[in-house]
């Protein structure tokens, strides 16, 4: 089997069918896990993302050279791990900000989930945004700031800041 996908791709890349994407997981899921493994020092968060790497090479159903396999599951997987830590962060963040607050107004747990849900997802949303265009949403957003100031501190124009907060916010509109 695995000799008919080296021989079919090395004529060149095709799209990945049924059986090509069971050798691939074969051949690919343990040491991917066991990769996973050694930097989340948690087998079931390991596991859930060598899934999660197979579900997005399923999904894709891209072109794959058989050589480059490994690079590529290692690549979506470095990329699944930092949305993983990122997450950590905010629930992190979040947890410590809940401890801040008096036991009579802390949401209830499932309140709890919902926002770390919802702030997950902004996070994921704004981090489709270009650096400087992020950095301009927050300060206005999170910080309070005058677009002018924005401009100030970040040696851009009103106009650019004006341009990156209509560009932000496109994106809000869209993703509702």
């Amino acid at each position: 089997m695995i000799r008919i996908l080296m021989e079919e791709t090395m004529a060149g890349a095709h799209a990945l069918g049924h059986d090509q994407i069971t050798t691939l997981y074969r051949h690919h899921h343990a040491w991917l896990c066991g990769w996973l493994h050694a930097r989340l020092r948690s087998r079931q968060d390991a596991d859930e993302i060598a899934q999660d790497t197979f579900v997005r090479i399923i999904e894709k159903r891209d072109a794959l050279y058989v050589d480059e396999a490994k690079a590529l599951l290692t690549t979506i997987a470095k990329g699944l791990l930092i949305d993983h830590f990122r997450r950590a962060a905010l629930a992190r963040a979040y947890v410590a900000a809940l401890e801040a607050m008096p036991p009579a107004q802390a949401p209830s747990p499932e309140a709890r989930a919902l926002v770390l849900e919802t702030l997950v997802a902004v996070d994921r949303l704004l981090r489709r945004l270009p650096a400087k265009v992020r950095q301009v949403f927050l300060m206005a957003q999170l910080d309070g700031l005058a677009y002018a100031d924005i401009a100030d501190q970040m040696g851009i124009s009103v106009r650019t800041v004006q341009h990156y907060m209509t560009t932000a916010w496109r994106l809000c509109y869209d993703a509702a």
